[in-house]
């Protein structure tokens, strides 16, 4: 028998088990949004831990998006909603030092949306269908106007796709994805030799994406939204990130 090799426990930080307690509540609901935490003074007492403790520990659970503190307000901090703010900077972030190229960030997305455009084409009601719609006419109208405003109307259209897809896990990550390479997505359009041509084109995407899920064809959908995704990226990929690209998107 081989010898075993183990590293030396490292011990947890008091200020990470009270947000460990503290996070547990929260995502298990026992915390609400919209509810108040205790007041530093009771979770004091109630972590049996120092005033600096309590504050470090809040301090991590405000950059999480977790809660949000209220200077003078004689109550905790207010427990937040979840929301996809904080785990788009995240990706951001990742992204800008090149801990998550741009290659990885595509490939995710074909993942999520196709996923997502499956859901909805048999999921969707008509509200949402008629969000998607109406982001389709705006991006119509911006096609000649500017890519930024042309680029929101198109975020608008899969955000409204992947609300039709009923899945929450799917519509957090998808946005947070999105807003992470929407820089490159304005900066690939400002560039293109030909502005109002490469809109159209997205638009042609698009609307292949709307006819599928509007149809209630899955298939169709998830096929659209591969071949939306790969087309618009291909000329922003490395050759590795147009192998992975492939695999993702070849008819079997």
């Amino acid at each position: 028998m081989s010898k075993l090799t183990f590293t030396p426990a490292v011990p947890t930080l008091t200020y990470e088990r009270v947000v460990q307690q503290i996070e547990e509540a929260i995502l298990s609901k026992e915390i609400k949004p919209g509810q108040h935490l205790p007041s530093e003074r009771e979770l004091m007492a109630q972590f049996s831990v120092s005033r600096p403790t309590v504050r470090e520990a809040l301090r991590v659970l405000q950059s999480q998006g977790l809660i949000a503190s209220k200077p003078g307000g004689r109550s905790g901090p207010v427990v937040l909603p979840v929301s996809t703010d904080h785990l788009g900077r995240s990706f951001a972030n990742l992204t800008r030092i090149s801990s998550l190229s741009l290659d990885e960030l595509v490939q995710f997305r074909i993942v999520l949306e196709s996923s997502a455009c499956q859901l909805a084409a048999v999921m969707h009601n008509e509200e949402q269908l008629a969000a998607m719609r109406d982001a389709i006419e705006r991006m119509e109208i911006e096609s000649g106007t500017g890519s930024d405003s042309f680029n929101r109307a198109d975020l608008d259209f899969h955000a409204a796709v992947w609300e039709a897809s009923h899945n929450s896990i799917l519509r957090i990550c998808g946005e947070a994805v999105a807003g992470a390479i929407l820089q490159v997505m304005n900066d690939q359009m400002s560039h293109a030799d030909n502005e109002t041509r490469e809109m159209k084109k997205v638009v042609s995407l698009d609307r292949a994406i709307f006819d599928a899920i509007e149809a209630g064809d899955p298939v169709a959908a998830g096929d659209a939204a591969r071949t939306a995704i790969s087309s618009y990226f291909h000329k922003s990929l490395d050759e590795q990130g147009l192998l992975g690209v492939k695999a993702l998107t070849e008819k079997r």
